[in-house]
């Protein structure tokens, strides 16, 4: 064999072996998405499963603010269905119910019987710590989206992203008070 041929043949291996690991490269960042969305998906259930609870805890003592808890009760089922809609939309119907469950406890907040049953006390908590866990799956997704997207959008991925049908993918929004900035009244009155 020539040194040329040798050398083309050289070049060639190389670059399909450069494809393949990019190829598996955005394959990997893909399922990692798919991963983080999961992560998501499981603790929306365990909020999803938690209202019920806190509904019915709170029912006898609140018969007649049942728009809230109607509130409530309609924005979880709007919440559950939107989950199979995409990431947008089921981070719409979440930041829906995020303003019912607000709504909710500032409710709460004016029966003190209420705010000192046990039972509605455990499950606040247990819903603020699912909150909390929520924020976070949130953010992981978000970052793992955003790596996965700039992956796809840069040079020499975006060549084999378009080829073999790598999408851009949606983020999962925080609710739209995460973007008012909030005041803070330092004054002395």
């Amino acid at each position: 064999m020539e040194p040329v041929v040798i050398v083309i043949i050289a070049i060639a291996v190389v670059l399909v072996v450069v494809l393949i690991a990019i190829y598996n490269g955005l394959v990997q960042k893909r399922l990692r998405i798919d991963e983080a969305f999961a992560q998501i998906e499981v603790q929306l259930k365990r909020r999803h499963d938690l209202i019920p609870n806190l509904v019915n805890a709170v029912k006898g003592y609140m018969g007649f603010e049942q728009k809230v808890l109607t509130d409530v009760t309609n924005a979880r089922a709007a919440a559950v269905a939107a989950g199979a809609q995409g990431p947008a939309q089921q981070a719409a119907a979440e930041n829906v119910l995020t303003g019912a469950l607000r709504s909710l406890f500032a409710v709460v907040e004016n029966y003190p019987d209420l705010k000192a049953n046990e039972n509605v006390l455990a499950l606040q908590e247990q819903l603020t710590t699912t909150e909390n866990q929520i924020s976070f799956s949130r953010q992981h997704y978000n970052a793992t989206v955003l790596d996965y997207n700039t992956n796809i959008a840069t040079i020499p991925a975006v060549f084999i992203a378009g080829l073999f049908g790598f999408a851009k993918r949606e983020f999962f929004d925080a609710e739209p008070e995460a973007a008012n900035v909030p005041t803070v009244d330092l004054s002395l009155s």
